[in-house]
């Protein structure tokens, strides 16, 4: 596919007015601190899946509203210090797999915590975790419109909660460096990690890789692919929701979560990505309010920058995690 957004130039200007309701912030403050009272200790089971130089961990956790989270944590084995720890959350569709499927940030030295999807996991990855919730009324299939003309009953409420959990669950592990937890995704998961860096007071820094859930509005008026589709095709069988749609949509839009993240933080954005626009990617970046650098691949679909990313992404963890806090 070729470029079909704004040119490059305009992109990185691109600062579009954002909408959010008054009560955003006490919003997630409630859903965050009701969630903390049902917080139990995780689960950390020893597993064998053959990997002779990691350390794997089958983790259950307590997330929204202390509903039990798979996860998996990987590390080296045998480290003798305590170790900052990737935090990564999966794409659309995804769940956790295997360990094995999460090898890269392990064998370059960190801890990872591969948190589980709620109710997905059966599109390229497998999952364990369902989604517990049954009140959402009608939605297109998928999970972006599950239960959209509530934001007290969206989906993406439990996801995200779930994912600042992650955050406060994995400190408790005796081998992992509390002041060096780094959040991260692609698609989906690059979403869900920029807003938990808005959420959760742990995070160190930041990797958002090609993100979904950013700047609704566009997305839907640019791109008739999944997972963006499925609010258009909603709003299409339901016009007289579509009001109630993106002020729903409006408390979980990585737009409004960049303005309210300050750590360090690394994004990307691939110029031919027919999945998540161009220009959605910009709308957080330009709004981001902590140091930030965004990586541009202008000959990339949704793959984004692949293995030369892979990189970038490890020297941007070298610099933000070279020295403990005292």
């Amino acid at each position: 596919m070729a470029q079909y957004d704004l040119p490059l130039e305009e992109l990185k200007k691109y600062l579009p007015k954002r909408h959010e309701e008054p009560d955003f912030d006490e919003f997630w403050k409630k859903t965050i601190e009701e969630t903390k009272r049902f917080f139990e200790p995780p689960r950390f089971e020893p597993v064998d899946f053959g990997l002779k130089l990691l350390d794997t961990y089958d983790v259950t956790f307590s997330g929204y509203l202390g509903q039990k989270i798979k996860a998996w944590l990987i590390l080296p084995k045998g480290a003798s210090e305590k170790l900052p720890c990737v935090v990564e959350f999966v794409g659309y569709g995804g769940g956790r797999g295997f360990p094995h499927d999460w090898l890269f940030y392990a064998c370059a030295g960190y801890a990872h915590f591969v948190m589980d999807t709620r109710g997905q996991g059966s599109g390229w990855l497998k999952g364990d975790t369902p989604d517990y919730e049954a009140i959402s009324g009608p939605q297109y299939p998928g999970f972006v419109t599950r239960g959209i003309l509530d934001p007290k009953n969206y989906y993406y409420r439990r996801v995200f909660t779930d994912a600042v959990m992650a955050v406060e669950s994995i400190v408790h592990f005796e081998r992992i460096d509390a002041t060096r937890i780094v959040v991260a995704g692609t698609s989906q998961g690059g979403g869900i990690a920029l807003a938990t860096s808005a959420l959760s007071n742990k995070v160190k820094a930041l990797i958002c890789d090609v993100p979904f859930l950013c700047h609704f509005e566009r997305a839907v008026r640019l791109v008739d692919t999944t997972p963006y589709a499925e609010i258009t095709r909603y709003c299409k069988i339901h016009p007289d929701h579509a009001e109630q749609v993106f002020i729903t949509l409006s408390y979980f839009d990585g737009v409004n979560f960049a303005v309210r993240s300050k750590v360090p933080a690394l994004f990307s954005v691939a110029l031919q990505d027919e999945i998540c626009p161009p220009s959605t990617v910009f709308a957080a970046y330009n709004h981001y309010a902590g140091d930030k650098h965004i990586e541009v691949y202008p000959f990339a679909g949704h793959e984004g920058g692949g293995s030369h990313h892979a990189q970038k992404k490890l020297k941007f963890l070298k610099r933000v995690v070279s020295k403990k806090e005292e």
